[in-house]
């Protein structure tokens, strides 16, 4: 240590956890060591023999705290001092705002008060006894230990000399192999051996040296500081160090005496006892070797036997065998050279297997499927079935049923085919020679023909179901018995795991020895045995006289390595179709891949019906092509119609779920049958009233039947009845519960149509919200055409009438009062075969009625407005004067009489009586303008007795008209009542 380079003396300390404390003034009380002169002297710039002419840049082994240009910096005050002012000021605010900035005073605030020393005084008073206080007891205190105040002088002093060393030397990572680090601590240009510069090299180098050796000193001054501090504790871990020595002796001592008495406790009482253990391991490990070599003589002979086994296809037992022997290869044989490609041949065996039955599979689907139809829906050998699904069930081919859907595909084109060419034999008409393409032979079918042709193949395809559904049901079958085996499985598992907890309770009393990992529970008689584990000790071990363990036995673990996994444990069930099976318990598959199973294979069943669906489809539309089908009429339509309905129910019962090909098929040939058919009728009701003349037709017999049977709750067209009821007159009315109808032509067949409508409904369920929102459109078109053609004139231009008359505008009331009646029956008929949700189609009914009233109002209005002009024309040129009644009256009288001869036998009498009642009372306002426009009062005057006579006689002319006799006229309304 080179004490002798100290600078300054460190004091040391007899306790060993002294604690530093740096007080906040330490700089002022502590005058730190002044540090060695710059050890690298700066460059010169042109004398080298002057030392002052030197560079001004920075040098790593120069003192960083030096200052140079580099640490240089203006100060603000400098920064903004104006030298053009001529005095000094006091800030630099009135460099931008002026030199006025600061004699300008500020305006005392009002806001703010006057702040004095008398504020302060009351704070003065509380403060002043507790400083007092204060000052007492500061003086009181005794000052700190002398020797903490030596210590803090001590460590201050240290930490100062430390920091003269330069960072670089405390860095963990210092090492002058680094170049950079080697550089910096001696900067080698400095030690350049240029010309003119070896004195001042050998000047740094010496002080560079000197100042190494300075820190040197102060490092060596600090860790000798601190080995003192620490001398009684090095003292200590040496006497320990000799105690430790002394324990360590005695105790290998000890464990030297306690080997020897372990080496004669084995010698007298152990030695012996093993070898009755290794003699008894070595007779079962030939009992073993014995077991193997009867098991290898079995196993050689799996690949004779397989063979015999796939001759007569039973694929299940030769897979059975496989897996079994697969099983007792990697658990008893495992290693055994002779067997080293067994696995493998086995491996290829089983592949060869899962083709065969693939094979196997398909050409079963095939045969089942394209068996003539008349066999009926009898399973196909369903012995051979259900084997060939349990061999792939335990193959995990879970796929195979994908093969039975295309086979299914292709038989039910097949039946179709089959189905056409069968019946284009039949038919003479069919030159197939010159037609070649079956598609255009169906197409030269008639309707009868093609129809019995699609009742063929939906018979065909009702039978094809059947059977498909029979031979997937029992696939499914055997599915749900292996899903169900599956289940018992786990419930015995369960109870075996309760019926062994309950065991281990007995087996913990027997103390097992281990050797190489195997239980060697024969050392021990059958009387050392507790009396419980008795009988559960007998299961494990073998007495010495009986036969070796075979691989088709149960035997105790010592024979063999848990033979018993191999063996295979089966039970019996039965199918549906009563075909017993044997179920192994090796099918490894789960619940979820049973259950996905069971679910393809009914999502087969619902395809099976989608093909015969699209199948019929297809054909269908073949047909189509030519616009066939749009040309059928309303009965063979309703006939095909019923057909397709009933295969749709029927395929519906067989598979259970809805197929919704053929429907949307039918609903689209529908939809365009209701187009046709609701075209054809409007035009046909269009020309009916273009060539309308609105006169009272004779109401056929069969209309009025017609009529009848709707009034007995049934809406449909009557059958034609025998010849000798057709020669009824027919009538001048339509009688409708008890009510005579004046109608024209048009109206009787409009009747017709909407039976019609009604009709199709019954017969095509599934196009009834089409037809009512054409039925819809067919009354609105009649009510808007019948207004045209009577109320706005149209007729005279159309049918060339000479005029509309008051009997033309009462027939045409009436028949839209017909119409009218039987919207209610029309709305209900539709509402029982629309579904609860389709029920705000019927508003439309709602509209048509409100329509039609509107139009039979304005009919009403119609009428008298005819008499109110005629009234305004005859009661304006009106003179009370003689002859009494007077011939204005007269006139008036006989047009009355005109109108109620035009309307009585065409409108009802209440109807009658109500629009007389209107024409009075128009025919009151005007008399009683009139009256007033001359002067005439209710006085009893003589021209009072005038008008009071031609009254009479109006009122007297008008209740002798038919059906008026009891109507209240009223005529005291013609006179001003007086004010």
């Amino acid at each position: 240590m080179a004490s002798s380079h100290s600078s300054s003396p460190v004091p040391q300390s007899n306790s060993s956890d002294s604690f530093f404390k740096k007080e906040v003034d330490a700089t002022k009380r502590f005058r730190p060591l002044q540090s060695l002169p710059d050890v690298c002297p700066k460059e010169p710039t042109g004398n080298a023999g002057n030392p002052n002419n030197l560079h001004d840049s920075p040098s790593l082994v120069v003192d960083q705290q030096r200052w140079t240009i580099y640490h240089s910096k203006v100060n603000l005050p400098a920064a903004l001092n104006d030298p053009r002012l001529a005095k000094r000021e006091s800030d630099f605010f009135t460099k931008t705002w002026g030199v006025d900035f600061v004699d300008t005073e500020v305006t005392p605030s009002f806001y703010l008060p006057q702040i004095t020393k008398e504020h302060f005084a009351l704070y003065q008073q509380e403060i002043t006894p507790r400083e007092k206080v204060h000052e007492r007891f500061k003086n009181t205190c005794t000052p700190k230990d002398t020797f903490d105040r030596t210590l803090l002088h001590t460590h201050d002093k240290s930490r100062t000399d430390l920091e003269q060393v330069p960072k670089i030397f405390m860095k963990p990572d210092f090492a002058l192999e680094d170049s950079l680090t080697f550089n910096a601590v001696l900067p080698w240009s400095h030690f350049s051996t240029a010309g003119g510069k070896g004195n001042r090299d050998a000047a740094s180098s010496k002080l560079l040296q000197e100042k190494l050796s300075h820190y040197l000193d102060i490092v060596e001054v600090n860790i000798a500081h601190q080995i003192s501090l620490r001398s009684e504790a090095f003292f200590h871990a040496m006497t320990s160090q000799h105690e430790l020595q002394d324990y360590l002796r005695k105790t290998s001592q000890a464990v030297k005496l306690l080997r020897e008495k372990i080496a004669k406790i084995d010698k007298v009482m152990c030695e012996g006892s093993l070898r009755v253990l290794r003699l008894s391991l070595t007779r079962n490990n030939c009992i073993k070797a014995y077991n193997k070599l009867k098991l290898m003589a079995t196993v050689h002979q799996t690949q004779p036997t397989v063979q015999l086994l796939l001759s007569t296809s039973e694929y299940v037992g030769a897979l059975d065998l496989i897996a079994t022997t697969q099983e007792v290869l990697q658990q008893e044989l495992q290693g055994i050279h002779s067997f080293r490609h067994l696995g493998s041949q086995l491996c290829e065996l089983e592949k060869l297997i899962d083709k065969m039955m693939i094979a196997e599979f398909s050409t079963y689907a095939r045969n089942d499927l394209n068996r003539p139809l008349e066999d009926g829906c009898q399973i196909l050998e369903e012995e051979r079935l259900v084997s060939l699904v349990f061999g792939l069930l335990k193959q995990r081919k879970l796929n195979f049923y994908e093969i039975y859907g295309d086979e299914m595909i292709n038989t039910a084109k097949n039946i179709i085919k089959q189905c056409v060419v069968n019946t284009v034999s039949q038919i003479e008409e069919i030159d197939t020679e010159v037609v070649v393409k079956l598609a255009d032979q169906m197409r030269m079918m008639n309707f009868p023909q093609w129809f019995d042709l699609l009742k063929n193949i939906f018979s065909k395809f009702t039978i094809f179901l059947k059977r498909v559904k029979a031979t997937l049901n029992t696939i499914r079958s055997v599915v749900f018995l292996v899903l169900d085996k599956n289940q018992k499985n786990r419930d015995l598992e369960d109870t075996l795991q309760k019926s062994s907890a309950k065991e281990s309770v007995v087996d913990s009393e027997v103390a097992y020895l281990t050797h190489e990992g195997m239980f060697i529970s024969d050392a021990f008689g059958d009387g050392e045995l507790p009396a419980g584990a008795a009988d559960s000790a007998s299961q494990r071990n073998t007495s010495p006289n009986s036969e070796p363990c075979s691989s088709d036995s149960v035997s105790e673990p010592e024979c063999t390595t848990d033979s018993s996994s191999s063996k295979e444990h089966t039970s019996s069930s039965v199918t549906p179709g009563g075909v017993e099976m044997i179920i192994s318990e090796d099918m490894k598959l789960t619940d979820l891949e049973l259950i996905r199973l069971a679910n393809n294979i009914q999502e087969l069943l619902y395809n099976a019906s989608d093909v015969c669906h699209d199948r019929s489809v297809k054909f269908l539309m073949a047909r189509a092509k030519d616009g066939f089908l749009e040309k059928l009429n309303s009965n063979e339509f309703v006939t095909l119609s019923r057909l397709m309905e009933g295969f749709i129910l029927d395929t519906e019962q067989i598979c259970g779920r809805k197929s919704m090909s053929l429907r949307g098929a039918l609903q689209s040939q529908a939809n365009r049958f209701v187009n046709r058919f609701h075209e054809e009728r409007k035009t046909k009701l269009s020309l009916l009233l273009d060539n309308e003349r609105w006169k009272q037709a004779e109401v056929p017999a069969e209309f009025q039947d017609l009529v009848d049977s709707v009034s007995d709750g049934r809406i449909s067209l009557p059958e034609k009845k025998p010849t000798a009821t057709e020669e009824r007159k027919p009538a001048e009315f339509l009688i409708v519960e008890g009510q005579k109808y004046a109608t024209v032509g048009t109206v009787l067949l409009l009747i017709r149509i909407i039976l019609e409508y009604c009709q199709c409904v019954d017969n095509i369920p599934s196009i009834t919200t089409d037809m009512l929102t054409r039925l819809s459109d067919l009354l609105k078109y009649f009510n808007s055409r019948s207004c045209q053609l009577v109320l706005g004139a149209g007729a005279l231009q159309v049918v060339g009438l000479k005029t509309i008359t008051t009997k033309n505008l009462a027939l045409s009331s009436r028949c839209l009062q017909l119409i009218v009646h039987y919207i209610p029956i029309i709305r209900a008929h539709f509402e029982a075969r629309l579904q609860p949700k389709q029920f705000s189609m019927l508003r439309h009914f709602d509209h048509i009625t409100k329509d039609y009233h509107d139009h039979i109002a304005e009919i009403s209005a119609k009428l008298v407005a005819i008499m109110d002009s005629l009234f305004d024309k005859l009661l304006s040129k009106y003179e009370v004067k003689a002859p009494v009644p007077s011939a204005c009256f007269r006139n008036i009288c006989k047009q009355m009489a005109k109108m109620h001869e035009a309307i009585y036998d065409l409108l009802p009498e209440e109807q009658t009586q109500m629009l007389f009642l209107r024409i009075n009372a128009s025919y009151k306002l005007h008399l009683k303008r009139q009256l007033a426009h001359l002067n005439v009062v209710n006085d009893g005057g003589p021209l009072n007795g005038l008008v009071t006579s031609d009254v009479a006689f109006y009122t007297g002319n008008l209740q002798a008209l038919k059906g008026l006799n009891n109507l209240d006229l009223n005529m005291a309304e013609i006179w001003e009542q007086k004010r």
